[in-house]
């Protein structure tokens, strides 16, 4: 599974390069901040196994209105960083590599 091209953002690691993306538009679960807000990564040059993100914030662009905070490149930074300590292998095909940071997420009521 390879992210698209548009929209992602180009972010260097310790001197790699990573493209991320976060959904424009939230997921009905995301929407209702049923669930948190999840945003994907892959190796910019060969793209192989995603790591799929999960913050333990509501989307920005919840429709219920819940404070949420912008998802920065620091934090995509540090998802990788920790991804990589935990076996995250980019460039290799698998399937999706999922690292859920989302244990501090209260569900909306």
């Amino acid at each position: 599974m390879a992210l698209g091209r548009k929209g992602a953002r180009r972010i260097v690691v310790d001197g790699t390069a990573y493209r991320w993306r976060l959904r424009r538009r939230p997921t009905y679960f995301q929407g209702l901040a049923w669930s948190p807000c999840t945003y994907a990564v892959e190796h910019a040059d060969t793209p192989g196994t995603t790591l799929v993100v999960t913050t333990s914030q509501a989307h920005p662009s919840n429709w219920i209105g819940r404070e949420a905070e912008a998802v920065l490149p620091s934090d995509v930074a540090r998802a990788i960083e920790r991804a990589l300590c935990e076996g995250w292998i980019p460039t290799a095909s698998r399937s999706p590599f999922h690292l859920n940071l989302s244990a501090d997420f209260t569900p909306w009521p």
